[in-house]
């Protein structure tokens, strides 16, 4: 005789109700990043970070800008 593999899944014992499948999701969500104006330029940048348009972080300047080229 052939013998014959039997797998046995686990299956849940009761509906998983609506209220407790979003309460598992609840953190699940997308955020928006949280993002400020340069105080010189007033470009959109992310806070606590140097400005890539003019290089200036609280107002001073940190990086030093190649003022020949010009933005197209």
């Amino acid at each position: 005789m052939m013998k014959l593999d039997i797998q046995l899944f686990a299956v849940p014992f009761r509906k998983v109700s609506k209220t407790r499948k979003r309460m598992r999701r609840a953190h699940n969500a997308l955020e928006t990043p949280g993002v400020t104006r340069c105080s010189s330029c007033g470009e959109i940048i992310k806070p606590h970070r140097v400005c890539p348009k003019c290089g200036t972080y609280k107002g001073k300047e940190v990086i030093a800008q190649d003022t020949t080229k010009e933005d197209e």
